[in-house]
């Protein structure tokens, strides 16, 4: 995957992978050597992390915390997407426990949107079928309430990442003007500066 990264001309990445109580432990610091290994061979800068997945409400900010101390660097949680049974509160109990990012927050609520942006955390423009079906009602709420997005590909195998010409038009289907893909690019690239200040 870094590879064809690599190709596509990508600066950095984040590796993660679907995560819960019961395979945090083993596959967090695996990730971590990986991104360790690849940051000294290829040009792809790649950041460690995980996608907190279907956790129990309240467990979240125990997961997030034990993510951060096991090494993952960028820490998603996975939203409450209108495609999939994710628990009611996912959304508030991830912002409220400080991710990095919401991925495909479904229909989420002003008020989460003006907590995520408080507290400088990204919602997804998510290029995934499925979780994209809210993306204009997640452009609404940060469009009122300033919450940072970012445009993301939810990437599983290859042929899910993202061009820049495919972002550009995922951007524009969520309603946002074409100029927009740039603000959510340089959302990105903060995140990515802020987190090896902390961390790297």
């Amino acid at each position: 995957m870094i590879r064809r990264l690599e190709n596509l001309g990508y600066e950095s990445a984040a590796l993660t992978d679907h995560a819960d109580s019961s395979n945090i432990d083993f596959m967090i610091p695996r990730i971590v050597n990986v991104a360790h290994e690849l940051n000294n061979a290829q040009s792809v800068r790649v950041i460690p992390g995980v996608e907190l997945t279907h956790i129990p409400v309240p467990l979240i900010h125990l997961l997030v915390q034990k993510a951060r101390d096991l090494g993952a660097k960028l820490v998603v949680m996975h939203g409450e997407t209108i495609v999939e049974p994710v628990a009611a509160g996912t959304n508030h109990a991830a912002l409220e426990a400080g991710v990095d990012i919401l991925a495909h927050p479904g229909l989420l609520d002003l008020k989460d949107a003006k907590l995520a942006a408080e507290k400088g955390i990204c919602l997804e423009i998510s290029a995934r079928s499925g979780h994209s079906l809210a993306n204009g009602h997640v452009y609404q709420c940060a469009k009122e309430t300033g919450a940072n997005l970012i445009v993301n590909s939810d990437g599983h195998s290859p042929s899910d990442l993202l061009s820049e010409k495919f972002a550009k038009k995922v951007v524009m289907g969520a309603g946002m003007p074409a100029n927009s893909f740039h603000t959510l690019l340089d959302n990105s690239r903060e995140l990515i500066n802020r987190i090896e200040k902390l961390y790297i």
